[in-house]
């Protein structure tokens, strides 16, 4: 009997920190989770604290590798997912951040973005990039702490700070100081990197006025990171992949060929569509971005993204208390025929793709007398679908051909009525996995091709099992109407603009 091999996936993501063990046929073996807080110090400011990030991740890290121990399993590898663009400066010499990490939902740089905002300066970044002048991205948020903190420019032109999304903050940690690297799936989210020759650019660089010296090294997705600082487990353990969730997602879910597709109802919502090895520049508002690089090659995705997914699930939840878990939405919106005319546009932190309005704020329409926690909840899963509509219409418009299935994942897909609700919207098949966790299994596909467990990328398709398909049962008008009411939401939203927007 062959001996099977283990890998563990850290998923560190906006609302929680998981560590996961897979073997490597990619089957769940040990879960170990931990919630993070949210830090909001002012209206559109959205913070972590990168100490508790760095303490859950260590927490969930021994507690899964003790329970390795218990059962006779050893992990040959440490595969890392995190959040991207949220970024964390910290102090070379003593590893201590110089202010909270700004997470990817902050807006508080989105006045200075649309100042920036003209047409020459787009071209220029979208030409470089693949992306927008936004607050979602990292440049801005390292110039912020740049102008903002006492003291931190200086450090940083003097080269005693180092710069980082969430996985280059913990393998900074992780491996004692004496690994200072990103992946160039996080790299292509910072707005500073140039996706065409896969370097850090200089003329970005000045745009943004950011010293180059504070930047990690850029390695492929799959490559040898570093090793943990002894001491910090019982065994010093490598660690052979790093890559941004949205990308790992894709992997988990074995789109590694061009045009396959995912959708990821996580926090937010991101669609990513593997392009190749040339990248396509979107003219319907998507980002062209990185899927991953091995080898060093680099292949392409376009991606659209949703700002407010499941974060609008836990608004229901901890902000108007219409729920106590997330679960009873499926329950509350099966309870009713229609939406009844009620539209929620969950822009909490602005619309993204392909809007692109770092201005709205959440709206609901329709609201009646009659209208109670079970139209609330409902309307919030439908404007998830809608959204993904606009989405993948984008993307076919961009692609020129039509999109006919779609894989997801993410908390949301546990919900039949949501995924059922979305197959009626999109007008297509979508097919849910066996294992929802596609996150934290990319990060390991990629960790086990890293340590040599996989020859290839392509070995993973096999490994991807269907849980169950759902298939579109729609009366096509009821459906057209309601793609209406969305899109006449949207457009009576993005007219208001009042004097404190």
């Amino acid at each position: 009997m062959t001996k099977k091999s283990y890998i563990l996936a850290l998923d560190q993501g906006t609302t929680s920190t998981r560590a996961i063990v897979f073997d490597d046929t990619g089957s769940q073996i040990i879960t170990y989770q931990k919630e993070l807080k949210q830090i909001f110090p002012q209206s559109d400011w959205v913070e972590h604290d990168p100490e508790e990030i760095w303490e859950a991740t260590v927490e969930v890290l021994r507690r899964t590798l003790s329970d390795c121990v218990d059962l006779g399993k050893k992990v040959d590898t440490i595969g890392i997912t995190n959040q991207r663009e949220t970024t964390v400066l910290w102090d070379k010499k003593t590893g201590e951040p110089v202010y909270n990490a700004i997470v990817w939902q902050d807006q508080r740089t989105s006045i200075a973005c649309e100042n920036l905002s003209n047409s020459d300066n787009e071209k220029f970044i979208s030409k470089k990039t693949g992306l927008t002048i936004s607050p979602y991205f990292s440049a801005s948020k390292i110039s912020w702490i740049l102008d903002n903190v006492d003291g931190v420019r200086k450090n940083a032109e003097d080269g005693r700070l180092a710069f980082g999304t969430i996985d280059s903050f913990l393998l900074w940690r992780l491996t004692g100081g004496k690994a200072h690297l990103t992946d160039a799936t996080n790299a292509s989210r910072t707005l500073l990197f140039n996706i065409h020759n896969q370097k850090w650019d200089e003329d970005l660089l000045s745009f943004w006025r950011i010293p180059k010296v504070i930047l990690p090294e850029v390695r492929d997705s799959s490559s040898f990171f570093g090793i943990t600082k002894s001491g910090l487990f019982d065994s010093q353990i490598k660690i052979n992949s790093m890559v941004g969730d949205q990308q790992a997602a894709a992997i988990g879910q074995a789109c590694v060929r061009n045009g396959t597709i995912k959708a990821t109802y996580g926090t937010g919502c991101f669609l990513l569509m593997n392009t190749g090895d040339k990248p396509i520049i979107s003219n319907k508002g998507l980002l062209t971005t990185l899927a991953y690089r091995i080898n060093g090659k680099p292949t392409y995705s376009v991606e659209g993204s949703i700002f407010s997914a499941g974060s609008t699930i836990q608004w229901l939840r901890d902000g108007l208390k219409l729920i106590s878990s997330a679960s009873e939405t499926e329950e509350l919106a099966k309870s009713l025929s229609s939406n009844k005319g009620i539209y929620l546009v969950p822009a909490f932190t602005g619309l993204g793709a392909p809007y692109w309005n770092s201005t709205v704020r959440g709206t609901i329409f329709g609201l009646t007398l009659e209208t109670g926690p079970a139209e609330i909840a409902r309307a919030s899963l439908e404007a998830v679908t809608y959204q993904s509509y606009d989405i993948i219409k984008a993307m076919e418009s961009d692609l020129g051909q039509p999109i006919q299935s779609l894989q997801i994942d993410g908390g949301m897909t546990d919900n039949d009525w949501f995924v059922q609700y979305l197959s009626n919207i999109l007008n297509i098949k979508v097919a849910r996995p066996r294992v929802l966790e596609t996150t934290a299994l990319g990060a390991a596909f990629l960790a086990g091709l890293g340590s040599g467990l996989y020859s290839k990328l392509e070995d993973i398709e096999n490994l991807w099992k269907i849980d169950r398909p759902f298939c579109p049962n729609i009366d096509h008008t009821k459906r057209l109407k309601y793609l209406a009411g969305w899109k006449q939401a949207v457009q009576k939203l993005t007219m208001y603009k009042p004097d404190n927007m």
